[in-house]
């Protein structure tokens, strides 16, 4: 068997399955989190949570299988685990940079959710311009 092929094959058999064990963490302590920020509102906990697992594994599978591809020539066993370690090693640090992003977006919901609500704005005039008041009459 050519060796490139062993190199994909082994690649995706580390990649997919760690992009499961990322998703997987996510969804549940992304549900425990969000169910805590909208107590009002299950199903909308449930919802943000999976909308966000689900660009999270179609943009990590994304880049798993694009990432794929390589012209490097792997003639030997030590030329196949250098190209999987660099692979396999981008695929981790792309993961955990949208491992962290999302736990961004988690905090800006619950940032947004818990701010106590704010006085509404004044109201403005056609052109944007604020109304204020009449001077009193002299």
């Amino acid at each position: 068997m050519d060796p490139i092929v062993v190199a994909y094959a082994l690649y995706l058999l580390i990649s997919i399955p760690l992009t499961v064990l990322v998703a997987r963490t996510l969804s549940r302590h992304g549900r425990t989190f969000l169910t805590e920020v909208f107590a009002d509102s299950p199903g909308l906990a449930n919802a943000v949570n999976q909308l966000l697992v689900v660009g999270f594994y179609l943009v990590s599978l994304g880049f798993v299988t694009l990432f794929l591809t390589s012209h490097a020539e792997v003639p030997t066993a030590r030329e196949v685990f250098e190209l999987l370690s660099v692979k396999v090693g981008v695929v981790a640090l792309i993961l955990g940079a949208m491992h962290l992003t999302n736990v961004l977006i988690f905090n800006g919901i619950r940032r947004h959710h818990l701010a106590p609500k704010q006085a509404p704005r004044p109201a403005t005039m056609p052109y944007g311009m604020p109304q204020v008041p009449p001077f009193p009459a002299p």
